[in-house]
C-alpha cells in the first residue's frame, strides 16, 4: 500500500509540474475569457460524464456561490445535474443528445461552454459543443492526452499530459480552482 500511496503521489506531483511547464498562458487565457465572459453578463455552462460530471458541477458551484472572497454569484450552471431532464433526454431522444438539447436552448453567442471530458470522445459532449459553436459560443475543453476529437473543436484547451483517468481528473479540479480563484480576484478584489 505504501509504494501505491507514493507513486500515485508522485505521478499526480509530475503532471502538474508539466502543466506548470506547459500550460500556464492557457490558464490565464482561459481565465481572462470568463472574466470577460462574465462583465458582459454572460454565462457559463459546464458539461461532463461520470467524475467529469462532478466536476462540472463543482466548478459551477465555486462560480455561484465563492471561492475565497464573499462576492456576488456568477452565472455558472451545470448540465449535468437535473436527473428529470436527463433521463427524460436519454429517453425519449438517446443519450447522445443529454447535453446538446440543453446547449440548444441555453446557449448564446455571449456565453462559453466548458466541456470536460478525460477521452475527448464521448459522443455526448462532442455533439453539446457541435451545437455551441453553431450559436458561435466559446468552447473550452479540458481532457487529456488522447482527447484530440474534443481537442479540435475547442477555441481553448487544457490537455493534461496523461491518459490516467484520475490523474487527468485531478489536473482538471485544481486547474479549474485556479482559473475560479483568477476570476474571483481579478472581478471582485
Amino acid at each position: 500500500m505504501r509504494d501505491l500511496i507514493i507513486e500515485s503521489l508522485k505521478e499526480s506531483t509530475k503532471i502538474k509540474e508539466l502543466i506548470a511547464k506547459d500550460y500556464v498562458e492557457d490558464i490565464i487565457e482561459i481565465s481572462r475569457l470568463l472574466i470577460k465572459t462574465f462583465k458582459q453578463n454572460g454565462k457559463v455552462l459546464l458539461i461532463g460524464n461520470g467524475g467529469s460530471s462532478a466536476d462540472a458541477s463543482h466548478i459551477a458551484s465555486e462560480l455561484v456561490g465563492r471561492l475565497k472572497l464573499e462576492r456576488k454569484p456568477l452565472p455558472a450552471i451545470s448540465l449535468s445535474t437535473d436527473t428529470s431532464v436527463l433521463t427524460s433526454l436519454a429517453n425519449d431522444y438517446g443519450s447522445d443528445t443529454i447535453f446538446s438539447r440543453q446547449v440548444e436552448v441555453l446557449i448564446d453567442k455571449k456565453d462559453v461552454l466548458i466541456a470536460i471530458s478525460t477521452s475527448g470522445a464521448s459522443s455526448n459532449i462532442l455533439k453539446a459543443v457541435k451545437v455551441a459553436r453553431s450559436k458561435k459560443a466559446k468552447i473550452v475543453a479540458f481532457t487529456g492526452i488522447k482527447g484530440d476529437r474534443l481537442a479540435r473543436l475547442a477555441d481553448y484547451l487544457i490537455m493534461v499530459p496523461s491518459s490516467n483517468t484520475q490523474r487527468i481528473q485531478e489536473a482538471h479540479i485544481t486547474i479549474a480552482h485556479i482559473i475560479c480563484e483568477i476570476v474571483e480576484e481579478k472581478l471582485f478584489k
